[in-house]
């Protein structure tokens, strides 16, 4: 009888227990329910809202996906390799031109960018554009300042070095530096790697409104080219302090061909579709102005102090003897 008893309590326990299990698991389902119609109605909305969008079902990844790349035929010349240093250049957010982030850009580039862009101005290969195959659509003025800041310093020491080289030891001749030559100098390359590169660029769009044949470059490009092509000064104002005029004249020669040539080798492109005249003239234009800066550097910097016009001795006779003096 009492075995009974506890069989009956215990069945009811069981019972108890089971129902609690039955209406928890029931709450989840529910739970699990509310939140699937919630998924689904969101899907039903977005699909109304988009009538046009498609799906695509996981079987659809099956496979491995192979993204195939269509080329066209290789280009021949130099617009081929230019349209592919534009795609391989990297792409800058451009800011507004009174904003500190545009100058500070232009002075973001790193050590290798500048040295590989210097070799370019000593070594202009024909065929390559410094602009393209170089500057690749990211100029700096970080080289150009600091490469006419250099000629300054370099064309104002050594030409003050070179006539004390000259005139050392002649007793008629007292050193003074001459500092206002470093005004002058930066007064001109300056201007030279500012000035022209503006009047340039403005000829270029001019034309360009007239002739949809003619290219151009952005100012700061322009003035770029202008900058690091006068690198190949640096090293023969350098040699320039040697004491030999022909030597000077030779070694100013070869920089200004060099420079120059990297100027024309840049701007030709954008202008052998224009009329011949123009582009002969704009050619010539650049190629004048680039001798006139070697050879006023060479004439006013390291100029030749010929005899004549140093001081006379002028031989006096007096009762008491013979004596000598300067003339001014």
């Amino acid at each position: 009888m009492c075995l009974n008893i506890f069989s009956a309590q215990l069945s009811h326990g069981s019972s108890t227990a089971s129902l609690r299990w039955l209406i928890t698991e029931s709450n989840r389902v529910n739970k699990m329910l509310v939140l699937l119609s919630a998924e689904f109605d969101e899907a039903e909305d977005l699909l109304a809202a988009s009538p046009n969008a498609t799906t695509k079902s996981v079987s659809d990844d099956g496979g491995p996906q192979h993204a195939t790349l269509q080329m066209g035929e290789d280009s021949e010349g130099e617009e081929g390799e230019t349209d592919q240093t534009e795609l391989l250049a990297p792409q800058k957010k451009a800011s507004g031109f009174w904003t500190f982030q545009y100058y500070q850009d232009l002075f973001d580039v790193d050590t290798s960018q500048v040295l590989d862009r210097i070799r370019a101005s000593f070594v202009p290969m024909p065929g390559k554009n410094f602009v393209r195959h170089h500057l690749r659509n990211s100029p700096d003025l970080y080289g150009p300042f600091w490469i006419c800041a250099t000629l300054v310093i370099t064309v104002t020491v050594v030409g003050n070095l070179a006539t004390f080289i000259q005139m050392h030891g002649r007793t008629d001749y007292n050193y003074s530096p001459q500092f206002h030559k470093v005004t002058v100098a930066g007064i001109v390359i300056y201007s030279y790697a500012w000035l022209v590169p503006l009047a340039l660029w403005g000829f270029l769009q001019w034309r360009k409104g007239v002739s949809s044949s003619v290219g151009t470059y952005s100012f700061m490009e322009t003035v770029c080219v202008y900058g690091y092509s006068l690198s190949a000064y640096i090293p023969s104002t350098v040699l320039c302090v040697l004491p030999f005029e022909i030597f000077r004249w030779i070694i100013l020669l070869v920089a200004m061909c060099l420079s120059g040539f990297v100027l024309v080798l840049a701007f030709w492109p954008h202008v052998r579709r224009d009329n011949k005249m123009v582009a002969i003239g704009l050619l010539a234009s650049i190629v004048l102005l680039h001798v006139l800066l070697a050879v006023g550097c060479k004439e006013y910097f390291f100029r030749r102090v010929e005899a004549e016009h140093m001081p006379a001795a002028v031989v006096t006779t007096t009762p008491k003897g013979t004596s000598a003096h300067t003339k001014a």
